[in-house]
C-alpha cells in the first residue's frame, strides 16, 4: 500500500537558518555599526528587495554565472525583475527617481540581506546582509578618504581592536594606467566584451590564487582544485610583465607607495591622475590622524563589480584563524567599496559623482565569534515565570508582566508538563533564573526565585540528593513585594540575601 507523504524538509542550496544567538549577534554588530554611520552624518534608507532587472545593471564579478549571477523571473506584467545583488544599485535608482526632492550631497546608510546566484562553497552564500554607507553628489577624495575612517571606525565600534583591522586603498585610475601601459584596452564604464574587466578579476583574486594564479589568469586561463576551468584574459608575456610589475609596487609608508605607482604609471594621464587622488586622500587620512597602523595604500586592491571609477578600498582583519582545514591564516577582508561616477548616470544620462562602502555582516560575525567572549549579560535571556497551578495562571501573568514592566526578559510557560519538565526547558533553553510561586507562596505572600546557571554548576560537586537538600544556595525564598528587586540582584551576580 502507497503511504502518501509530505515533502521534505530542506534549504535551497546555498542558503541556511540563522540560530537565535547569532541573530541576537548580528542585532548588536550592527546597531553598533550604524551608530558610527549616523555619528558621521549619514541617514537611513530602505529600499525593496526586487528592482528591475534593467535598474539593477550587470556589475557582478561573476560575469560568467548562471543569469549573470542574479536571481532573476518575470513579473505578473512579464517584466524581467530580479533579487538585488547589492545595497548600491537600488541606491542609484533611488537617487535617479528622487534627484528632485534630494539634497546633495545625500548621505544615507542602509542594512539589508543581497543575492548572488553563485556558487556556494564553505562560508558563501546566496543570500547574505550588508551594512552599507554612501556619499552622493561629492566627487571630492575628500569622501573618499571620510568612507575609509568610517570603515575604520565602525570595525571599532562592532568590538574589532585597533590593530586588528587595516583598511587598504587603492585607485582604479592608478590601475587603468597600468593597463594602457601593458597595452589593454580599457572602456570607460567597463563592459561584458571589455578585455580590461577580465584582467582586473584576474587581479582580484590574487589573495586566493596567489600571483602564479594571477599570472595564468592573465595569460590563457587556470584550472582550480576541483577541476573547474577559467578562461584567461590572453595576454602576451610582455604584457603580463607589465602588470605584474604594478602590482609589485611597494614602500615602507603612504607616501612612498605614491611615488612607486607614480613611476609605474607616469606614461599614462589616467595612470597620474589616480596616483594625485591617492595623495589627496593620504592628506585627509593624516589631517584626521589615521595613521598607517589603521590605513594603507595598496595596488593590489581591485574590487571585482565593475562600476568603481576612482578609489577603491578593503578593510581586512589581520589576526590568525583556522579554517576549515584545520590551517591557520589571516582572516581577511569583511568590507570593501570606493568611487563610482558612473552608476546613477546610467539613469540621468550625466555623472553623478559618489563614493561609499559596505561591511560585510556576516563575515564580521564570523570574526566576532572569534575576537569576543560569549555575551553574559544579566538581561540577555528571559527569566521564567513557572506554571505550578493552571488555576492560579492569572496571578502568573501579574508575575510576568511586572518583571516584564522593569525592563527585564521574562516568559510565562505555556507548555504543558509539570514543574520538572518545565525546569528541563529552562534548562535546555540556558534560562538564567525560574520563578516559582504555588498556592503556599501566594498565602504567604512570598515566591521562590532559582538560580539556574548557578545551580548548574553546583549540580556537577553534589554527590547525592542528600546533600543537594543541605545546600541549596541556587534557590532563595523572597517577600512578593521584592521580587524584581530580588531578581536584578540575582542577575547581576550579587548576593540577594
Amino acid at each position: 500500500m502507497n503511504i502518501e507523504t509530505g515533502p521534505v524538509p530542506r534549504l535551497p542550496r546555498g542558503f541556511r537558518d540563522i540560530p537565535p544567538e547569532d541573530v541576537l549577534l548580528r542585532e548588536r554588530m550592527i546597531a553598533a555599526v550604524c551608530s558610527i554611520y549616523r555619528r558621521y552624518g549619514f541617514e537611513p534608507l530602505e529600499t525593496p528587495h526586487i528592482e528591475y532587472l534593467d535598474a539593477l545593471g550587470k556589475h557582478l564579478p561573476d560575469i560568467d554565472a548562471p543569469d549573470g549571477g542574479v536571481f532573476a523571473f518575470r513579473d505578473d506584467s512579464s517584466e524581467w525583475v530580479a533579487l538585488r545583488y547589492d545595497l548600491t544599485a537600488p541606491l542609484a535608482r533611488y537617487v535617479a527617481e528622487h534627484e528632485k526632492e534630494i539634497v546633495f550631497p545625500y548621505r544615507r546608510y542602509q542594512v539589508g540581506p543581497v543575492f548572488r546566484l553563485e556558487k556556494p562553497g564553505p562560508g558563501r552564500f546566496r543570500e547574505f546582509y550588508q551594512c552599507d554607507f554612501d556619499t552622493v553628489g561629492a566627487g571630492s577624495p575628500a569622501a573618499d578618504a571620510e568612507a575609509c575612517c568610517a570603515l575604520a571606525d565602525a570595525l571599532e565600534a562592532a568590538g574589532v581592536e585597533r590593530g586588528g583591522y587595516i583598511v587598504k586603498i587603492n585607485n582604479r585610475k592608478a590601475l587603468n594606467g597600468a593597463l594602457e601601459a601593458a597595452g589593454v584596452v580599457s572602456e570607460p564604464g567597463g563592459s561584458a566584451l571589455d578585455n580590461s574587466l577580465v584582467v582586473l578579476r584576474a587581479i582580484d583574486k590574487l589573495d586566493r590564487v596567489g600571483m602564479d594564479g594571477v599570472v595564468r589568469l592573465l595569460g590563457e586561463g587556470r584550472k582550480d582544485e576541483s577541476g573547474d576551468f577559467t578562461k584567461g584574459a590572453g595576454l602576451t608575456a610582455s604584457q603580463i610583465d607589465s602588470i605584474v610589475r604594478y602590482l609589485k609596487a611597494s614602500g615602507a609608508s603612504r607616501a612612498d607607495v605614491c611615488d612607486a605607482l607614480f613611476e609605474a604609471v607616469k606614461e599614462s594621464e589616467t595612470g597620474r591622475e589616480g596616483v594625485s587622488e591617492l595623495r589627496a586622500i593620504h592628506d585627509m587620512l593624516s589631517a584626521a590622524g589615521f595613521g598607517e597602523d589603521r590605513a594603507v595604500f595598496d595596488p593590489l586592491i581591485v574590487r571585482g563589480l565593475a562600476y568603481y571609477t576612482g578609489p577603491v578600498f578593503e578593510a581586512a582583519l589581520t589576526f590568525e584563524t583556522v579554517d576549515e582545514r584545520g590551517e591557520k591564516k589571516q582572516f581577511g577582508s569583511v568590507a570593501g567599496g570606493g568611487r563610482y561616477d558612473t552608476l546613477v548616470e546610467r539613469f540621468l544620462g550625466r555623472k553623478v559623482p559618489a563614493t561609499g562602502a559596505s561591511i560585510g555582516v556576516d563575515r564580521l560575525m564570523s570574526a566576532l565569534r572569534q575576537l569576543l567572549p560569549p555575551d553574559t549579560s544579566a538581561y540577555s535571556a528571559p527569566v521564567l515565570v513557572t506554571a505550578m497551578d493552571p488555576a492560579l495562571m492569572p496571578e502568573y501573568q501579574k508575575l510576568v508582566f511586572e518583571i516584564r514592566g522593569a525592563g527585564i526578559p521574562a516568559e510565562l510557560f505555556t507548555g504543558s508538563g509539570g514543574f520538572r519538565k518545565q525546569l528541563k526547558y529552562a534548562d535546555r533553553r540556558n534560562l538564567p533564573l525560574a520563578v516559582i510561586c504555588g498556592e503556599d507562596e501566594l498565602n504567604s505572600g512570598t515566591v521562590s526565585i532559582k538560580d539556574l546557571l548557578l545551580g548548574r554548576e553546583l549540580s556537577k560537586d553534589i554527590k547525592d540528593r542528600a546533600s543537594w537538600v543541605d545546600d541549596r544556595p541556587a534557590q532563595i525564598t523572597a517577600p512578593r513585594s521584592e521580587l524584581v528587586a530580588t531578581i536584578k540582584k540575582m542577575l547581576s551576580g550579587s548576593d540577594p540575601k
